[in-house]
């Protein structure tokens, strides 16, 4: 395997709806620069980048996988992703590591709402993007369309670079308005003929190449008196103008091809390597401290891991970039995350299933490396002697929950597989939750989890299934009460005796002392679960010693973890201890623990108890024909709309809903906008919950109760 200098590598992200042809393109790609002898098919399920078995059987991208291509001397690291939304934690990665995207339109469809979400993405990354219309053999190609929607979505910098000289079934001829030539095809595709532009679009052909030639003169002041003293530019020109101007993102151009027809790949891949600029020339990486790092040999080495996997008979893998540097098998290098030192082994280039060894890694290259110890995603790999940190990737907030069940037990086995997975999918989050008592799973979407259980059943033989998340409310209080419990026992040996008065008060933040009492102690604690417990001590006449108070307040905190009303957790409550009696040989800790604790219950439920439950700031980001589904939609989910503005070419939708009304929302907000919505949520604060609610709420943990009984 060659071994690039960092001038004639390009990193490449392919970005496109599920369906566009990423992964055909790809498999073009591969066979025009002879890497593939033979191309494969989705539909067949033999294609390089998609080879995962679970990829086969839905017949789409599930998982990021990288492929090298040689073209003319330029090694062209090419990142095929995901385009559903439910796995947009496998492109946010590729996206920090590359900084070059091609856009993979269907020139049926045009931009869809998976694009437009990929394209912001890409948009928060700073990348450089290009865009392709595939699929221009369909019976239902619209080219024109396809450009109007892109211009629509993304702005006036796409630039058209080439049109169909006919589109459908027809297709079969290219007219490149950059070398102003026509590119004819054979039946079966690959090198084409170059052809002069028929005289019938010629005229079409003229106003696409001026209007391409002054939108790049008007990014660049040198070529702009160029442009005025010549009147046009040249071939060379056009480039150095596309280099610079992609580099400042205003400028986009866009190509035609049939990846499966194999109809002007190798035209697009000849321009990445003549536009596109390599990592030393691009933008530079940035360090955590926001500084920014230049990608050269002439740096120390290190590497930047962003993505980790697990095969069976190899174990564990990590994908890196070489950001500083030649790394080389055997070379130790420093941890930042784990402070630890690593020894590096055999070091390989990617290509999708397989790895190819190579003696070095030059700065900008992408590698895979096996069994690194304690390295993982977002880790840093440098010398010790110059440290270097790179920004972490930032996942997306999940969007979706659900309970995970083991049907065929063996809970120490699930947990190491769900820990494995986290490792491997960092936009998953995995939560043992001692308060739902329940495991909880979190993700993008339903696609996202479903993901996992088939990885369990078909990797780790664990058969599972979902259920809804129960909802972590919370209790409160409405009202002020006086509350007493005498815990006396007498069982044959030392008895146990403790009296204790308490005035149990709704807590609010600048609140008066209790009145007619007066406060000897204060203690104010932040609890866990949010809210607050303010504990008075207001003993007077030593009628309850002190070194009773840390058991009262032990049992007033117990009770609260496990709420009077519903089993869930209390807040916001102040506890004043006014009175009380001890016996001089009965009384201990576990008695005024008891009688606290029930004291506490007893009032509590006096006291005009009320559910709190949580509310998320929600936000739909939806075209405008859904926009009025959407609000009728959330308005049932007892739903507050709070702000509607506009993103581009969508609306968005804010507002706070309960998270009880969010179970699945995510697929059914699919369902209901085919497709084209997508949504954000977190966490903004708890609110009371109607009364109605509240009622079933407490009648279904009574029940609860009775049956464990």
């Amino acid at each position: 395997m060659n071994v690039y200098d960092t001038s004639r590598i390009r990193n490449v992200v392919l970005l496109g709806h599920s369906g566009s042809g990423k992964t055909t393109l790809a498999e073009t790609m591969a066979f025009e620069s002879d890497t593939i002898k033979r191309r494969g098919s989705t539909e067949a399920g033999n294609t390089l980048s998609d080879y995962h078995p679970m990829e086969k059987e839905k017949k789409k991208s599930v998982f990021t996988t990288v492929l090298n291509l040689d073209w003319r001397g330029h090694k062209i690291n090419l990142i095929d992703t995901p385009g559903t939304a439910d796995f947009i934690g496998e492109v946010v990665a590729p996206l920090r590591i590359s900084r070059n995207n091609i856009f993979v339109l269907d020139a049926e469809h045009g931009v869809e709402v998976g694009t437009e979400m990929l394209w912001n993405y890409a948009r928060d990354f700073n990348t450089t993007s290009m865009i392709v219309v595939n699929k221009l053999d369909h019976p239902n190609s619209n080219f024109e369309k396809t450009v109007e929607s892109a211009r629509e979505r993304f702005g006036k910098s796409v630039v058209v670079m080439q049109f169909p000289y006919s589109e459908g079934d027809g297709f079969n001829a290219i007219i490149d308005v950059m070398k102003m030539t026509m590119y004819e095809f054979p039946e079966s595709g690959g090198k084409p003929d170059k052809l002069p532009i028929p005289d019938s679009m010629k005229a079409t052909a003229d106003l696409l190449h001026n209007e391409l030639v002054e939108a790049i003169a008007e990014n660049d002041e040198m070529l702009m008196d160029l442009f005025f003293e010549k009147g046009t530019l040249d071939e060379d020109e056009l480039i150095d103008g596309f280099r610079k101007s992609m580099r400042n993102n205003s400028i986009h151009p866009l190509f035609c091809v049939s990846a499966e027809r194999n109809m002007g790949t190798g035209r697009v891949m000849g321009f990445i390597d003549a536009a596109i600029e390599s990592p030393e020339d691009g933008i530079p990486s940035t360090l955590s401290d926001g500084s920014e790092h230049v990608i050269s040999t002439d740096q120390p080495p290190s590497m930047f891991i962003f993505k980790h996997t697990n095969e069976d008979h190899v174990g564990d893998m990590v994908y890196f970039k070489v950001t500083g540097g030649v790394l080389k098998p055997g070379m130790d290098l420093y941890n930042e995350r784990t402070n630890n030192t690593v020894r590096l082994g055999t070091l390989a280039v990617p290509q999708c299933g397989r790895r190819v060894e190579v003696p070095e890694l030059r700065a900008g290259d992408i590698g895979v490396a096996v069994k690194l110890k304690d390295c993982t995603t977002n880790d840093t790999l440098c010398e010790k002697s110059s440290p270097v940190e790179f920004r972490k990737v930032t996942y997306p907030e999940p969007t979706m929950s659900l309970a995970l069940k083991s049907e065929n037990g063996n809970e120490e086995k699930l947990g190491t597989a769900l820990n494995q997975f986290a490792k491997e999918d960092p936009a998953l989050v995995i939560d043992h939750n001692a308060e739902l008592r329940q495991l909880i799973v979190s993700g993008q979407g339903e696609e996202h989890l479903n993901k996992i259980s088939h990885l369990l059943e078909n990797r780790y033989k664990i058969k599972v299934s979902f259920e809804d998340t129960r909802i972590p409310y919370r209790e409160t209080i409405s009202k002020a009460v006086k509350s007493q419990y005498r815990h006396k026992k007498q069982s044959g040996g030392a008895g146990q005796f403790a009296d204790v008065h308490l005035l149990i008060e709704p807590w609010s933040e600048g609140m008066a002392d209790p009145d007619g009492i007066t406060v000897r102690g204060r203690e104010e604690h932040d609890l866990p679960w949010g809210g607050k417990l303010v504990f008075l001590n207001c003993i007077v006449g030593g009628v309850i010693d002190n070194r009773f108070q840390p058991a009262i307040l032990k049992g007033v905190m117990e009770k609260m973890e496990n709420g009077p009303l519903s089993g869930c957790r209390a807040r916001d409550v102040r506890v004043s201890v006014y009175d009380g009696s001890m016996h001089a040989v009965d009384s201990n800790e576990a008695a005024f623990k008891t009688a606290a604790m029930m004291a506490f219950k007893k009032g509590f439920l006096e006291a005009a108890p009320r559910l709190m439950e949580p509310i998320y700031e929600v936000q739909v980001f939806v075209p405008a024909e859904f926009m009025g589904d959407i609000m009728t939609d959330l308005s049932g989910r007892r739903g507050q709309i709070v702000g509607m503005d506009s993103e581009g070419s969508l609306q968005k939708v804010t507002a706070r809903v309960p998270l009880s009304e969010l179970n699945r929302y995510t697929t059914h907000l699919k369902s209901m906008t085919q497709g084209r919505a997508s949504h954000s949520r977190k966490f903004q604060d708890y609110a009371q919950v109607p009364r109605e609610v509240q009622d079933r709420i407490v009648q279904a943990t009574l029940e609860l109760e009775e049956a464990a009984l």
